[in-house]
């Protein structure tokens, strides 16, 4: 495990990413947590005395990476962009679950599932979570039939989002 002090860093006007609230893990942070790699790849630790896992640094260029630092993160720590932060980190290899209701449609759907089952494990993470991500019961219930409907037509997670771009933009 590393450890090391850092300040909360909050993006400018910067399109997509307009008020992330992030910390830098400077090179050599990253080279000591896994040497030679230059891909985003999972953290587990602690930010101050917040635990934290599953947690994804992504690379920013020159070896340095970036670790958003999300709502429940923020409230868990008590901090804000400007303040200090001790940063303890790992590399996280455990596996991210994959939503339990996602995996029961599918089971009734035996093309889609088979589909499903050919995508690698981080495609298959996409549909997962952004069905889990869903904020009320009804959103959840038809993005899994969206899900179901695009695995059954062998699309894959941006092919479904494309779609669906498409189909709102002609209404």
């Amino acid at each position: 495990m590393v450890t090391f002090n850092t300040t909360i860093q909050k993006f400018a006007e910067n399109k997509e990413k307009t008020a992330w609230t992030y910390i830098i893990i400077p090179p050599d942070i990253a080279q000591q947590l896994k040497p030679g790699n230059r891909q985003s790849f999972r953290v587990k630790g602690k930010l101050d005395n917040h635990a934290i896992r599953s947690v994804a640094l992504m690379p920013a260029g020159d070896g340095t990476f970036i670790m958003a630092i999300n709502a429940e993160m923020r409230k868990g720590i008590g901090k804000r962009h400007g303040a200090r932060l001790q940063v303890h980190l790992e590399v996280d290899n455990a596996p991210l679950p994959l939503s339990q209701d996602l995996l029961d449609c599918l089971a009734d759907e035996p093309d889609a599932l088979a589909f499903f089952n050919t995508l690698t494990n981080s495609h298959q993470r996409y549909f997962s979570q952004w069905i889990e991500d869903a904020k009320t019961e009804p959103t959840k219930t038809k993005r899994m039939a969206l899900t179901v409907n695009a695995l059954s037509r062998s699309m894959g997670y941006p092919e479904m989002i494309r779609e669906q771009k498409r189909l709102k933009e002609m209404q």
